[in-house]
């Protein structure tokens, strides 16, 4: 394979792994893995794969056209997608086996309508919003729905399979939402079997990964991994919960340069060298999914030590600044890993910039090829 100026490194084994590890703490609950966004960023198809591999069930996407791209790639296990706008490909979704979601009487009519078109039963997953006040019916609306659901269920075109719900503060354990939440979602249950929905065909599911791995109450008959399947925390301070992280983001020295003493670096001078130095031009940038905030904060790993984004980055590359450690074209850089050879890990790149990894690791561009091993 011929030389790239950066690669994300995927390692398949550790997804696999990783959903072993909350396939059993799930207590026998079934595993949904969640590969919206291109997988996080780890490549669609594969994590899919592998995710497959490590023992989950089901897979879970944002939108219908992900759902159909796996389909595309020969991937017949079940698929969800829960954001359905108006004017989403409905016919071709229930063709290809895809379950719908939907919290809205308007979404179970339109499933129900293009499935009488299809001539195929549509498979739904009903949606309340039990307090995170994103979709699904609110309390209020969730009778209606549920009749209507009912309604279409008794005419052939829809099949009620799942209740479903999602935590707002999972990843805050103990916070007073959760039990709300809980409660409402049981009550919304008790509900939906009062008008005829229910058995054991019927999948109740609201566990994200921080529930998956810290509240047993909220698994339900099936879980919803996301983040955790790659091997991030969804609740950093309580450690990593043995997860392993998936990816390494790697680049190649462009340019090697020594320069004065007082140089400023990069756009607006935000960095000066204090002494004669080496520069280091790393051909990552904003374009890449590297954050623009991350200059003079983030570090990297180059030459057996860790050294800090010199500088603003730009839209194609960014600067360190290495002293008078040898460095020269074609070096390799870690920009984040595992942190087993001391590079910093991508819990570590969000705490310097003050946000979460599921953005930065959902950020990294299709410039960037995905190698899988």
């Amino acid at each position: 394979m011929p030389m790239t100026p950066a690669e994300a490194r995927v390692n398949l084994s550790a997804i696999r792994e990783n959903v072993a590890l909350l396939r059993e703490r799930s207590q026998g609950a079934e595993t949904m893995a969640v590969v919206k966004s291109d997988g996080y960023g780890h490549g669609l198809a594969a994590s899919a794969r592998a995710s497959l591999a490590g023992g989950a069930t089901r897979l879970g996407t944002a939108y219908i056209r992900e759902a159909l791209a796996l389909r595309a790639e020969g991937i017949t296990a079940p698929v969800m997608a829960w954001i359905i706008p108006p004017g989403e490909p409905l016919e071709e979704a229930i063709v290809q086996g895809i379950d719908l979601s939907a919290g809205a009487v308007w979404l179970v009519d339109a499933i129900a309508e293009a499935a009488g078109r299809t001539g195929r039963t549509a498979r739904v997953h009903l949606k309340v919003d039990t307090g995170i006040r994103r979709g699904g019916a609110s309390g209020a609306e969730w009778p209606t729905l549920v009749e209507r659901a009912m309604k279409r269920q008794v005419e052939g075109t829809v099949e009620v399979v799942g209740l479903w719900s999602h935590l707002a503060c999972a990843d805050m354990p103990g916070h007073p939402s959760i039990d709300i939440q809980l409660d409402a979602f049981d009550d919304a249950v008790a509900v939906a079997k009062r008008a005829g929905i229910g058995g054991s065909h019927v999948i109740r599911h609201l566990a994200n990964s921080a529930a998956v791995l810290t509240l047993p109450r909220a698994r339900y008959d099936m879980v919803r991994p996301g983040l955790a399947v790659f091997g991030l925390s969804p609740i950093p301070e309580m450690g990593d919960f043995g997860l392993r992280p998936a990816m390494t983001l790697v680049a190649r020295i462009a340019m090697a340069k020594r320069v004065p003493a007082g140089a400023g670096v990069s756009y607006g001078h935000t960095y000066l060298t204090g002494r004669e130095t080496t520069l280091g031009l790393v051909p990552l940038g904003y374009a890449d999914g590297i954050m623009r905030h991350a200059g003079n904060l983030a570090e990297v790993f180059a030459g057996g030590r860790r050294h800090r984004v010199a500088g603003r980055v730009c839209m194609d590359q960014f600067v360190i600044d290495v002293g008078d450690d040898p460095l020269t074209e074609g070096d390799e850089v870690i920009v984040f890993g595992d942190g087993s050879l001391g590079e910093p890990t991508l819990q570590e790149w969000a705490d310097s910039l003050g946000t979460i990894t599921h953005e930065i690791v959902t950020r990294i561009g299709s410039r960037v090829p995905r190698v899988y091993h």
